[in-house]
């Protein structure tokens, strides 16, 4: 894990003369700009809370679920309780561009921490819940962090096993639950829950102020920037979903918190998906035929308004009284006026789903090293498949275009970050002499100067016959086609010929996020329309079920029928026992495939693609 030294910690007094560095209490060269928002005075993180704290003081800021009610704090209260936590870490120890690592699900302690640890000139670090004793030593060690802060026993005993292996550490502080045992520096932590409890009755700015779920990762920058940072610029009021909503309680926080804003990485968007259509199978034929008819209407008329035609016909006007109203209040995004995704890629399908409802999923793009988003579709400017245009103030350069426009994205602007602490190689391939950040990511421009990716440098599949593949969109395709299809993993790199892994849609442990050998009930109706009578994964692979192998190669053969070129047609498949799961440690923190660890994981199944002189037992081939 790369850690990244913020900008926000620099002082404007101290503007530096290169444009990177990877020293803890280094100075860079502000980027800034003649006109527009790059040519705005810097602001410290200080100043930014001070400006909110004097707009929306009495406004609430955070609210936590505590016995089955909303404990809330204030902008006022935020901010005091942010000094307190900033003074205990220096009484603690903390020092001077130190960190403090933070590992625990989203709570306005974790907030609390964050901003705390800044406010006394530390780096405030997030450690993924999900991270192993090993890798949350990588990254205390990393930041030479003076204090973590945990959320529980669970994660507790991660630091407790490594603390001897971290010199600089001088306080563990535990939060949520009781300390178990008393241990030299180990302290709990009580900065919110008296003081939330007594202002529940304040005035509540609901019809005033944006409302949020905060839900993703706090260690990733697409969490960081939505619910700490643009919430507290905006004076937006933030709800902290349970800590099991990845695996199935978001839906029921959505529904509570009416959400104005909602951001979802693609898998969150998918399950959504996967869900709806569940509940619509068991619907009666009537309201099936009725939901059908609104989702034709509903994709056709805002299709219409992407290319600039606003008016709305009668018959989506009776569709979203109908149906389109009903289904935003079934997901809790009655509310919701902004609804966006973002972090990993989303299938054109899953887009045109929602679109079918009236709810457009707008896509944003860019990096932990762009400080966030980049680019950004908005609803009166998006287009399917496309990143949108970007930010004003910032910049954006296709490097060395092939003769399609297709060339790496790299991004220029004040959101670029200072480099890579202690990583002064690595900061030097990602910026290069002339201050572009290179993303490793494939894209290209539109006439209408919408940013489309279509692909990354280092997932492109080079075969024995030296052709460039980019696979998200064949994995997507795939999917697509065979509905009972989970994840899609295509191989082939430096081979004759491509392969795919393949995992079915099964039920998920709601506890544990591990995925079960039970059929899912969407796969479930696939498999008793094709007339078999399978109820598990297990049950699918050891007979070979005929059935869904043929629907399986039939929908792969389709695929395959519209590729540019046989070199990027899936000759080869095989099905997993098992999908792939955060629990699993296939998908990372914002659900995105982990190529690596997946190929490592199943490199006998791969390799047995390519020295099987037949195709693995039962796997249909489309190879002549």
């Amino acid at each position: 894990m790369k850690a990244a030294i913020r900008t926000m910690l620099m002082s404007p007094s101290s503007p530096g003369s290169s444009m990177w560095t990877t020293r803890r209490d280094g100075e860079v060269k502000l980027r800034m700009e003649e006109q527009g928002p790059g040519s705005e005075a810097p602001k410290t993180v200080h100043q930014l809370f001070q400006e909110s704290v004097s707009k929306y003081s009495n406004f609430y800021a955070l609210a936590s679920k505590k016995n089955g009610k909303w404990a809330k704090l204030t902008y006022k209260m935020y901010y005091d309780e942010c000094w307190k936590a900033a003074k205990s870490f220096l009484k603690l120890g903390l020092e001077r561009f130190h960190g403090v690592g933070i590992l625990g699900f989203n709570s306005a302690e974790w907030f609390i921490a964050d901003i705390g640890a800044i406010l006394a000139g530390g780096f405030a670090v997030g450690i993924y819940t999900t991270n192993s004793p090993e890798a949350c030593h990588y990254v205390a060690e990393n930041c030479s962090a003076n204090v973590i802060v945990v959320e529980n026993h669970k994660q507790l005993q991660k630091i407790l096993e490594i603390e001897h292996r971290l010199p600089h550490l001088k306080a563990i502080v535990q939060y949520g639950e009781e300390i178990k045992e008393q241990r030299p520096k180990l302290y709990s932590l009580t900065w919110t829950a008296a003081a939330a409890a007594r202002f529940i009755m304040l005035r509540d700015a609901r019809e005033k102020q944006e409302e949020v779920v905060s839900y993703l990762p706090l260690s990733h920058i697409a969490a960081q920037m939505c619910d700490i940072w643009a919430a507290m610029a905006l004076g937006v009021q933030v709800y902290f979903a349970q800590p099991d909503a990845l695996k199935g309680s978001l839906v029921e926080t959505l529904r509570e918190v009416r959400p104005t804003a909602f951001l979802g990485v693609p898998r969150v968007w998918e399950k959504m998906e996967e869900k709806m259509k569940s509940v619509g199978m068991k619907a009666s034929a009537i309201r099936r035929k009725v939901a059908a008819w609104a989702k034709g209407v509903g994709l056709q008329t805002n299709l219409k308004k992407m290319d600039g035609r606003l008016d709305e016909p009668v018959n989506f006007r009776l569709a979203r009284q109908l149906v389109y109203r009903k289904v935003r209040k079934a997901i809790g995004l009655e509310r919701c006026t902004k609804c966006y995704t973002g972090a990993a890629p989303i299938t054109r399908e899953t887009l045109e789903f929602f679109l079918s409802l009236n709810i457009p999923v707008m896509e944003l793009y860019g990096m932990s090293e762009s400080s966030g988003p980049h680019t950004i579709s908005l609803p009166h400017a998006f287009k399917l498949g496309s990143c949108g245009k970007v930010l004003s103030g910032c910049h954006t350069l296709i490097h060395k275009p092939d003769m399609d426009g297709i060339g790496e994205i790299c991004f220029s602007g004040r959101h670029v970050f200072m480099g890579y602490l202690n990583m002064e190689d690595k900061t030097r391939e990602a910026i290069d002499e002339d201050g572009w950040l290179h993303s490793g990511d494939l894209g290209k421009h539109d006439k209408d100067g919408f940013l489309f990716i279509t692909g990354r440098i280092k997932e492109l599949i080079i075969t024995a016959g030296g052709e460039n593949i980019p696979p998200v969109p064949i994995e997507d395709a795939v999917k697509n086609a065979v509905p009972i299809i989970s994840n899609a993993m295509l191989v082939g790199d430096k081979a004759k010929f491509l392969s795919m892994l393949l995992t079915l849609k099964c039920v998920v442990d709601a506890d544990t996020g591990e995925p079960g050998d039970e059929l899912s009930p969407e796969a479930l109706a696939f498999c008793q329309r094709l007339g078999s009578k399978a109820t598990k994964v297990s049950e699918i692979i050891s007979s070979k079920d005929k059935a869904i192998y043929t629907a399986i190669q039939k929908g792969i053969s389709a695929v395959n029928e519209k590729a540019v070129s046989n070199a990027q047609k899936v000759q080869k498949w095989v099905l997993l026992e098992k999908d792939f799961s955060l629990f699993g440690g296939e998908l990372g923190p914002t659900m995105k495939l982990k190529r690596p660890v997946v190929a490592q994981k199943y490199r006998d199944r791969i390799a047995q693609f390519y020295t099987d002189t037949e195709p693995p037992s039962g796997e249909p081939s489309a190879r002549p």
